[in-house]
C-alpha cells in the first residue's frame, strides 16, 4: 500500500467564485531550482492567472512565484510562462474543449505530491453577474439555517 503525501501550496479562492468549473485535470510543471524553493515556501500566488495551449504544449501564464530569498543572480522571474505537463491526448482533449465558446482553463490550487508540484486545472466557463450574487445569497441562507440549528440544540 503506498501513500502519497500531499501538501496544498496555494489556492485561487476567486476561481470558484467567478467561474462554473466543469472538469478538473491535474498537471505537473516545469520549473528551475530556485522556483521550486520558493514554492516548498509557501510563497506563491494564483490569482488572476490562467492557462491556455500554445502550438500543442500547454502553458501556465501570470502565475507569480516570489523570487527566492536565498538566491543569487540566477534567480528565477517571478511571472514568467511556466510550461505545464501532460499527456499529449489529455492536451488535444483540452484543447477541444477550449474551442467551445466560454470556456477557460484557471488553475484552482498548486499543491506538492511526492515532493513534486503540480497545479490542479479547472475547465472553467465564466459566472454571470447575477450567478455570483445567487451564490452569496445562498450560502448566507445556509449560514442562518446553521445558526438556528445551532440555536435550537444550544436549548434544549
Amino acid at each position: 500500500m503506498s501513500t502519497t503525501a500531499v501538501r496544498t501550496v496555494a489556492t485561487n479562492r476567486k476561481a470558484r467564485h467567478d467561474y462554473h468549473i466543469d472538469d478538473t485535470f491535474e498537471a505537473g510543471i516545469a520549473l528551475t531550482g530556485t522556483e521550486i524553493k520558493s514554492i516548498r515556501a509557501g510563497r506563491v500566488s494564483l490569482r488572476d492567472s490562467y492557462a491556455t495551449v500554445k502550438e500543442g504544449e500547454l502553458w501556465l501564464l501570470n502565475t507569480h512565484i516570489a523570487p527566492y530569498q536565498h538566491g543569487t543572480y540566477a534567480n528565477h522571474e517571478p511571472r514568467r510562462p511556466r510550461k505545464l505537463l501532460m499527456h499529449r491526448r489529455e492536451i488535444n482533449r483540452i484543447t477541444g474543449k477550449l474551442q467551445e465558446k466560454g470556456f477557460t482553463l484557471v488553475p484552482l490550487r498548486l499543491y506538492l505530491k511526492n515532493n513534486l508540484a503540480k497545479v490542479e486545472l479547472g475547465l472553467a466557463r465564466g459566472k454571470k453577474q447575477y450567478d455570483k450574487r445567487a451564490a452569496l445569497r445562498q450560502r448566507e441562507t445556509r449560514r442562518e439555517i446553521d445558526r438556528a440549528v445551532a440555536r435550537h440544540w444550544k436549548g434544549n
